[in-house]
């Protein structure tokens, strides 16, 4: 089941569900994700089935970041999430980014996650997208777990872009 707007209030709340959490992001069963930092990845890369090379990661620290045809960027959230064992999410990409030809490339947030989620942004069309930190990117749908489960300890938890 997701949940709407009232249970994702009562788990803000009650369980600091979204850290960062602002009322007029939350929409109807989902609340809004705001781009915060931005990284260029630099070098190559692997995964294998028992190893991975990730890229190493710099920080573009101005307020504004261009993409020109072609460009990908990690985007890291302003909001934090703290995942109870009972729930996992989806993060989609406001309609807005498709509409410039640009996509999210996102991942599931998994039960026990907490931190800053970060995703990938890449622009397919033939113009140049500029993109604000604080701009609403994604939405993030929360949705129940029903059975026995278990609790992310992955490399990323915390918020860890790379």
């Amino acid at each position: 089941m997701i949940l709407g707007r009232e249970k994702i209030t009562e788990l803000v709340n009650e369980k600091n569900l979204i850290e960062s959490f602002d009322e007029k992001s939350l929409g109807g069963a989902g609340y809004d994700l705001s781009a915060g930092r931005f990284y260029g990845i630099r070098g190559q890369s692997h995964l294998g089935a028992s190893t991975r090379v990730l890229p190493s990661v710099e920080e573009i620290t101005s307020e504004t970041v261009l993409l020109k045809p072609g460009d990908y960027i990690l985007l890291e959230t302003v909001e934090k999430v703290n995942m109870p064992k009972d729930l996992m999410a989806r993060i989609l990409p406001r309609s807005t980014l498709f509409r410039a030809g640009c996509i999210l490339v996102t991942a599931v947030v998994d039960p026990g996650y907490y931190g800053t989620l970060t995703m990938g942004l890449k622009n397919l069309s033939g113009c140049d997208f500029r993109l604000e930190k604080g701009s609403r990117v994604g939405q993030i749908v929360f949705e129940e777990v029903c059975g026995g489960t278990s609790l992310y300890t992955g490399r990323y938890q915390g918020g860890k872009v790379v």
